[in-house]
């Protein structure tokens, strides 16, 4: 079973300062990071340290190359990455004494994703392949489509939230993954509760509280609870836990098992620093559940 993943490529430029910038001020760094993000790669890395076999569909510039080698280099298969003209999807992030941040986003090349890219991505996928879909790139509806042409499994991330994306992505999607605020915003967007939302399954992210599998066919629900860490760095968490999942429902594990492996995978990324590079292996994940007391 291959995990195909439509998803956004940014490489993150971390500034650490004094203070943020006033209108008009120059700033030296006190440091400067550069690292691989973007909620598509995200995922696609942590599906692939989790095990599953993934193939990442985006875009990037000729800057990108140092972007496509960590993907490769974490186990991403990256022959449809293609290579467009202009810059690669890019965050500036300023930080300041206090944790305080300011950032400019770039899409960029995840913009410029085409539907014929997706199609040709996608042409030896069927039943039993999954498709993993986030709010940062472009054709997202051709790929819902596709998927639903050729029977994969649509995991649909609905982030960064935009009501309009999700409300054309719904009629293809098999999981929708939201946090609790996104539910809230796209229940009141179409006017119905959650358990009236037009999907077969809702997977809901409660942070430090764990996450809620809604099977809304069945009328039940699976709840997990987060494991208790001393975290360093949320960012990235619920990517992890996004791509641990769908690569623990690919190797036929029931949603609660699948779960209770995310979670272990977001509790070890928290404590380090960084986004995809910061991302557990399989190994780590496992060691750090044996070591969990027994329920």
């Amino acid at each position: 079973m291959t995990i195909y993943n439509l998803g956004s490529i940014n490489a993150d430029h971390l500034y650490r300062l004094d203070h943020l910038p006033r209108p008009g001020e120059t700033l030296a760094a006190l440091s400067y990071a550069r690292g691989l993000g973007g909620k598509g790669a995200n995922q696609s890395v942590a599906a692939a340290r989790a095990g599953g076999a993934v193939r990442h569909i985006g875009a990037l510039g000729a800057d990108g190359a140092w972007m496509r080698a960590r993907l490769v280099a974490a186990g991403v298969e990256c022959s449809a990455v293609a290579e467009v003209a202009g810059a690669s999807g890019h965050a500036i992030i300023t930080v300041d004494a206090a944790g305080e941040n300011a950032i400019v986003l770039h899409p960029g090349a995840n913009r410029v994703i085409t539907g014929e890219t997706v199609r040709a991505a996608l042409a030896g996928a069927g039943p039993g392949d999954w498709l993993i879909v986030q709010n940062e790139t472009s054709a997202q509806i051709e790929a819902g489509q596709i998927a639903l042409e050729q029977g994969l499994k649509l995991i649909y991330s609905a982030a960064p939230f935009e009501a309009g994306a999700a409300r054309a992505m719904l009629p293809f999607t098999w999981l929708l993954i939201l946090n609790e605020i996104e539910a809230e915003q796209l229940c009141a967007a179409l006017g119905v509760g959650l358990g009236d939302l037009p999907v077969p399954h809702v997977l809901v992210t409660l942070g430090a509280r764990g996450a809620v599998w809604h099977d809304l066919g069945a009328g039940a629900e699976v709840r997990v609870p987060a494991f208790a860490v001393a975290a360093r760095d949320t960012t990235g968490a619920g990517d992890t836990f996004a791509g641990y999942l769908v690569a623990g429902l690919a190797e036929g594990r029931a949603p609660a098992a699948a779960m209770r492996l995310a979670a272990a995978a977001a509790a070890v990324k928290v404590t380090r620093a960084g986004t995809a590079d910061a991302i557990p292996a399989r190994e780590e994940v496992e060691a750090f559940l044996a070591a969990q007391p027994s329920a």
